[in-house]
């Protein structure tokens, strides 16, 4: 494997590869603009090194006189620019040619290609960002609803950082106090006073606790929940799973045990990415490939975050319907009862009496759709309204540090409630600062970094 020497200057292609109106190549160094001006030709005759920064200049690359392609050159001299060095960027036509040899041109040049994320890494160890903003760039570009997309920006804006710098500074002023009472006793109240220090760490796990209570929302926005249809033959699961989707996607019709296996979607439910799979009618299997699907199907079910069990209205309940409402008492269950269009036999007190209340919908009709999704919503959160101006954390190892700083804070708390001595509790806060250092990048390992960056496509 190559070395990933910083003081290089990179290339890659940026933009995804494929048949395009644009394509970008991307440079970035401190030979970035030399390398521009042995490719480039502008129609001005002047050479890209001559130019001011944020400045877009139209000409060719070529090479050995020979032109690969029309395109426009973007300049963004250091420290004005994404990785605050020196960034050209090769606007060219999107197509697969054209990119991969403008890109072998300036590697030819004096350019190696970039490793993933290499763009942003820079940005991060030249002070552009933060490393958990760093981490924010791969978010936005996996988001996969309005509102995970929301998180990641206001991440990437600093909201996260600005929050956490601001407990970080409040454990390092109650440290500062304890440490000149360690190292100048005489100077200072007797060691066994912490009831202001007692009193700022209990201020501090209350900043803690509020920055964690948007965890468990932001890791729904970010990774989303599991949600499975069941119910016997015939109920209308495929139809619910098309309605959700606003498109036909499962084969719908009236022969009991059509669905013969799972199938999967991604459906954005008010922000809310929820992996839904449509499972096979639990009915006594006629063959092996039913028994497979059946066998799938109760697997999907053990794992779901949410059972959406469904039930045939214009029909009384069966023995079917009976054993799994007793078999999934012990899961997250969202009765549907479907086919309000037509009249209705079954018996809803009971299968209220066990899950709740029931949303009543037609499928086919896509009637009352609107409802489920509300009732999705509302069970993902429990019940609870989210402050908007609480911070969503969605980023599984800022979680975990959170927590780590969390526990080294309450070791303090109880160190200084006992009365302890002033070492001990030193040493948990600056545990507790060292967590939150690890989030922000004030500390890190290069195993980290790779591990963190690796996640990355080249070009970014």
């Amino acid at each position: 494997m190559a070395r990933q020497d910083l003081n290089d200057t990179i290339a890659a292609i940026a933009t995804a590869v494929g048949d395009a109106g644009i394509g970008i190549v991307r440079i970035s160094g401190a030979n970035a603009l030399n390398v521009a001006d042995r490719v480039f030709f502008s129609k001005n005759k002047k050479r890209p090194s001559e130019h001011k920064t944020y400045t877009m200049h139209y000409g060719w690359v070529a090479r050995d006189g020979d032109i690969i392609d029309e395109v426009i050159l973007t300049i963004m001299r250091a420290p004005y620019s994404y990785t605050r060095e020196d960034v050209v960027e090769i606007n060219c036509h999107g197509g697969i040619v054209s990119l991969r040899d403008i890109l072998d041109l300036v590697l030819d040049n004096g350019c190696r290609i970039a490793f993933p994320g290499e763009f942003t890494k820079r940005a991060f160890l030249n002070g552009r960002i933060d490393l958990s903003q760093a981490e924010a760039v791969l978010d936005v570009i996996k988001a996969r609803t309005d509102s995970a997309l929301k998180i990641s920006v206001e991440q990437l804006k600093g909201s996260l950082s600005r929050r956490l710098t601001g407990i970080r500074g409040a454990i390092l002023d109650l440290l500062s106090v304890l440490e000149a009472d360690i190292d100048f006793p005489e100077d200072h109240a007797p060691a066994a006073d912490f009831s202001g220090i007692l009193s700022g760490l209990k201020e501090v796990d209350s900043r803690l606790k509020e920055v964690l209570s948007g965890a468990d929302q932001g890791r729904i926005f970010r990774e989303g929940i599991s949600a499975v249809i069941c119910g016997r033959t015939n109920v209308g699961k495929s139809s619910l799973l098309n309605a959700l989707l606003k498109q036909e996607r499962s084969i719908v019709t009236a022969v009991a045990g059509t669905t013969r296996d799972t199938i999967e979607e991604i459906i954005d439910i008010r922000g809310i990415p929820v992996r839904i799979v449509d499972t096979a009618g639990i009915i006594s299997p006629r063959d092996l490939i039913e028994r497979k699907a059946i066998r799938r199907t109760k697997a999907y079910i053990d794992q779901a975050d949410l059972v959406i069990l469904m039930f045939d209205g214009s029909r009384r309940l069966v023995k079917e319907d009976i054993i799994l409402m007793n078999k999934l008492k012990s899961k997250t269950v969202l009765a549907v009862i479907n086919k309000l269009d037509l009249k209705q036999k079954i018996d809803k007190e009971r299968i209220s009496r066990t899950f709740g209340k029931a949303i009543e919908i037609s499928a086919r009709g896509v009637k009352n759709i609107d409802a489920l999704e509300e009732a999705i919503e509302r069970m993902v959160y429990k019940g609870e309204v989210r402050s908007t101006g609480s911070v969503a954390i969605s980023n599984l190892r800022h979680i975990q540090e959170l927590k780590k700083t969390e526990k080294f804070i309450a070791e303090a708390m109880d160190c200084a409630d006992n009365r302890l001595s002033a070492e001990f509790i030193a040493q948990d806060m600056k545990d507790a600062v060292g967590c939150l250092d690890d989030i922000l990048g004030k500390r890190f390992t290069e195993e980290l970094l790779n591990k963190i960056f690796s996640k990355f496509c080249i070009g970014k």
